[in-house]
């Protein structure tokens, strides 16, 4: 094994340590590395670095700036050891990444679209996308984060999830609505006299006593939509059931608005509820939807006492 793979390896085995998945990280250092040996190199240098980032040549600027990122990262830790290996600066290959407006769902809507579910069969199966769905409408969960929920991580008695799955096996507690918790209680009792012996502890189970896949829900979901009557007024091709977390974010922050909360001071609330990693995650939810920016406007024309 070369001096290089044997620094990722460490690399990694730390990282991960710490809490970082890095599956994707981890195979695409894999590949960095590979890429510096066919040069012939011993170190990172800036200039191997960006010509690994900047491969394919036809891909989005973004996704050059993530990779250049993952060897920035490498090439920090092997600093340490190798003071002659460059760190490739920050301001390199600088893009934005893209953000895809989110469908943002009515309380009509996300009803038919429970309605649509619970109609799926068999009926176990219903119930399941149903309950799941109404789950992601109400907590805000990313679609893996209420999959990866097990029985122990859901407190029916005080009505709050364990969330263990989220970005970066980042943990945090998640309170309940008493409707909510009602619901998920349902369908536990419901759950349990279907498969009385599952295959999985996962609190959401497929109908053969399996952990529910993000795939079979990303299958269902067209024809829930179509079911329900949903339209994409041209925003977008399809709403999408991560849009719920986005429905969720925006219409807490509408909420603060409306009730004149200081939002800027419950903005670290909400990141914090979410899971966001980076504030301005969070942050942008602000200009997600006209009416939102609407609000902020109204507010901040408030502030300055109408002055134009």
């Amino acid at each position: 094994m070369s001096p290089l793979r044997t620094a990722l390896k460490d690399y990694l085995a730390v990282r991960r340590r710490l809490g970082f998945i890095l599956k994707a990280d981890g195979r695409q250092l894999e590949r960095f590395v590979e890429f510096l040996e066919q040069a012939n190199a011993t170190r990172i240098t800036t200039e191997l670095a960006l010509r690994w980032a900047t491969l394919p040549v036809d891909a989005h600027p973004q996704w050059w700036r993530a990779r250049l990122g993952m060897a920035r990262g490498f090439a920090r830790y092997l600093n340490t050891i190798d003071p002659d290996s460059e760190i490739p600066p920050k301001d390199l290959l600088s893009a934005r990444r893209p953000r895809v407006a989110p469908y943002l769902y009515s309380q009509t809507e996300i009803a038919a679209l429970m309605r649509a579910a619970r109609a799926l069969t068999p009926a176990f199966r219903g119930r399941t996308h149903e309950t799941l769905i109404g789950l992601m409408a109400c907590s805000g969960l990313r679609i893996g984060e209420a999959l990866g929920l097990d029985r122990g991580d859901v407190d029916l008695r005080h009505g709050a999830l364990h969330v263990r799955a989220g970005k970066q096996a980042k943990q945090r507690e998640v309170p309940l609505q008493e409707s909510a918790t009602k619901a998920l209680r349902h369908y536990g009792l419901l759950r349990d006299r279907h498969l009385p012996r599952p295959d999985d502890q996962a609190f959401f189970l497929s109908m053969r006593g399996s952990r529910l896949k993000a795939k079979a829900v990303n299958y269902a979901f067209p024809k829930l939509v179509q079911d329900a009557g949903l339209n994409d007024d041209g925003k977008r091709r399809r709403p999408r059931p991560h849009d719920l977390r986005h429905t969720f974010a925006l219409n807490t922050l509408l909420g603060w608005y409306r009730a004149g909360a200081n939002v800027d001071a419950q903005l670290p609330l909400l990141s914090t509820y979410l899971g966001h990693v980076h504030p301005s995650d969070t942050y942008w939810y602000l200009e997600a939807a006209p009416e939102l920016l609407e609000l902020a406007g109204q507010r901040l024309n408030g502030m300055l006492g109408g002055a134009s």
